[in-house]
């Protein structure tokens, strides 16, 4: 996969995008990011990158000719991907792990960063999607183009020792995940369940499916609206709420 990001920021990539998971990813081969200041491509002689907006209001809006000339010398340089180029923007669809996933599958996706009071509308023109990290206002697109990067690359085909770590996590299945323990069996007084120390692996396939329900159940009922929930799970998310009544 290729990633290219615009942004008048491109030091505050340096650390997010060469540690870690994506690090080790680029240090494979696995994946390439390259990330341009489009301040770089202004045609104006102090490389302005913003303007006052038509009919007056608050604040500078960034202009379209950078960013329109950055992604063109992208395309040129890449004429043989085909692109995703994806608007951070508050007025965006909500990034969520389906999108994570669907992103995942492409070849060359493209991150535009905004900054100031918006986006000359004509930006959007250039782009497949606009691309919200949630109900909240950052300064710049920068930290939710981290985030979105990361979420998308520990999905690629072994970019994780264990790709099936990445299909159980939490909303990756549709419910949040069961709790896990690991060594000691007992630590200050709490200890790790019985059921996970028995062997039997239904018993413990049921009891992770149950917790999975349960924590969805107590932190996101709303996950639950939507869920096609089996025969199995029904009864469970039964005994789940009688439980929660009666305080066991």
């Amino acid at each position: 996969m290729r990633i290219d990001v615009l942004t008048l920021f491109p030091r505050m990539f340096e650390g997010p995008l060469g540690e870690s998971i994506i690090g080790k990813a680029r240090e494979k081969g696995l994946l390439e990011i390259n990330v341009s200041n489009f301040r770089d491509y202004s045609d104006n002689k102090h490389q302005t990158v913003d303007d006052y907006p038509y009919g007056g209001g608050a604040g500078m809006l960034l202009k379209v000719q950078p960013v329109y000339d950055n992604i063109k010398a992208i395309e040129e340089a890449t004429p043989e991907t085909k692109k995703r180029v994806i608007l951070l923007d508050p007025a965006g669809k909500p990034f969520d792990q389906k999108m994570a996933e669907e992103f995942s599958t492409e070849e060359h996706l493209v991150f535009i960063c905004g900054h100031y009071e918006g986006y000359d509308e004509r930006i959007r023109s250039l782009v497949t999607d606009e691309v919200s990290l949630g109900d909240y206002v950052l300064t710049g697109g920068e930290l939710g183009a981290m985030v979105m990067i990361d979420a998308t690359v520990r999905l690629l085909p072994e970019v994780l020792g264990n790709q099936t770590s990445a299909q159980t996590d939490s909303h990756s299945t549709g419910l949040l995940e069961h709790p896990q323990y690991t060594r000691p069996a007992e630590f200050k007084g709490m200890k790790v369940p019985e059921v996970l120390m028995n062997g039997n692996h239904k018993l413990i396939e049921q009891w992770q499916l149950k917790e999975s329900l349960r924590r969805t159940y107590q932190r996101r009922p709303d996950m639950l609206e939507t869920y096609p929930l089996t025969a199995e799970m029904q009864k469970l998310l039964k005994e789940i709420e009688d439980e929660a009544k009666t305080g066991n």
